[in-house]
């Protein structure tokens, strides 16, 4: 157990990972929190890197920061995808060995598991077929950063446990109509859809004054606007989204993973990862989920609904699915003490809520 006044470092704690485990560790009373912008502390570069830690000597690091992204920016920046999160793990956990650091922990994806893996997918199934094409350069960078944890803790007795949360959504989300994940990307663009199908032009303008698409703000014309939200499938009677809407996924709030993550990094050692006596070591990593799926279909209900889109939703079915099916398997996670709080319709509800407090507080303190 970490002392409260032991000096943790949050890599990447502005994030929608990164911010929900700052706060989560101030609510339990840890205060010595350091984090550094990508402004102020540039992962990628080793020397800055290594001089942080020479100045900073934290106690414990929570390796929150990763270059992320759906499946279009994973399909179209597939060396940025992967050299840039190899980069960060490499110079973030090389710095925590040598700088002595006492426990670390590590955020990866359970984009790590095989395409074609069994359902839920139980710690035990990596690498035991090929991943999904799409998202396949993050997730070897993701799988390296969890042998990097399980090496130097088995190698040199060092305490780094990396956990695998599932697809994740909640306050300071991404989103960015390009490189979002699946449900915040949804409730954007069910809720611009709205807008236009009300004729709402005000709300409009407030959402792309507050997140610009492609450059287009609210100051446009009406109808570079709509010719914008368009190449999106944003329109004033429908909104078109990827795929057939027939793959299932897991959500998990980002607070609950925040809390698991905590809970992780605060009563588990890696020694209570494995089996004791094991004759191979691997697999040591943590699935962070809920063990609960809906279809992408059944989501886009969900928000619709939640949203009250009265217009037509449209299924593009020549645009990719991704992986059919990832379903975590958190027996390990339950075995360790924890289980989620907030189930789905819950949590849609209250992002959708962050999400609009979000364009008024912008539109009145601009």
């Amino acid at each position: 157990m970490l002392e409260k006044s032991a000096k943790i470092y949050v890599a990447g704690h502005r994030g929608l990972v990164g911010s929900a485990i700052w706060n989560n560790l101030i609510s339990r009373g840890y205060i010595n929190l350091v984090g550094r912008t990508h402004a102020e502390l540039d992962l990628l570069d080793p020397i800055a890197v290594k001089e942080f830690f020479d100045s900073e000597k934290p106690d414990a690091v929570v390796l929150a920061a990763a270059h992320v992204g759906g499946i279009m920016a994973n399909l179209q920046y597939r060396a940025d995808f992967i050299y840039e999160n190899l980069q960060i793990q490499q110079n973030v956990i090389g710095e925590s060995y040598r700088h002595g650091v006492k426990k670390l922990l590590f955020l990866g994806s359970t984009c790590i598991y095989p395409r074609e893996a069994p359902q839920p997918m139980p710690e035990d199934c990596l690498l035991t077929s090929p991943l999904e094409y799409t998202n396949e350069p993050y997730a070897i960078a993701k799988i390296a950063g969890l042998k990097m944890c399980e090496s130097f803790s088995l190698q040199y007795g060092c305490n780094y446990i990396a956990v695998m949360p599932t697809n994740l959504y909640g306050p300071n989300d991404n989103f960015h109509l390009e490189n979002s994940h699946v449900l915040p990307a949804m409730i954007r663009k069910i809720y611009l859809a709205k807008c236009l199908y009300e004729n709402n032009w005000t709300a409009v303008r407030k959402d792309l004054d507050l997140r610009p698409v492609q450059g287009i703000n609210g100051s446009a014309t009406e109808e570079t606007i709509l010719q914008t939200l368009q190449k999106f499938g944003i329109r004033q009677q429908s909104v078109t989204l990827w795929g057939t809407g027939s793959p299932l996924r897991e959500f998990l709030w980002s607070e609950d993973m925040a809390d698991a993550s905590v809970h992780v990094l605060l009563n588990v050692d890696f020694k209570d990862t494995y089996s004791e006596g094991a004759k191979e070591v691997r697999n040591c990593h943590i699935n962070i989920g809920t063990g609960k799926e809906i279809t992408i279909r059944q989501l886009a209900e969900k928000i619709r609904s939640t949203i009250g889109f009265e217009g037509e939703i449209v299924w593009d079915s020549t645009k990719p699915d991704g992986t059919m099916r990832k379903l975590t398997d958190p027996t390990k996670l339950h075995s360790l003490g924890w289980h989620h709080s907030v189930e789905i319709d819950e949590g849609i509800s209250r992002l959708y809520e962050w999400y609009k407090k979000g364009i008024c507080i912008n539109h009145f303190t601009s």
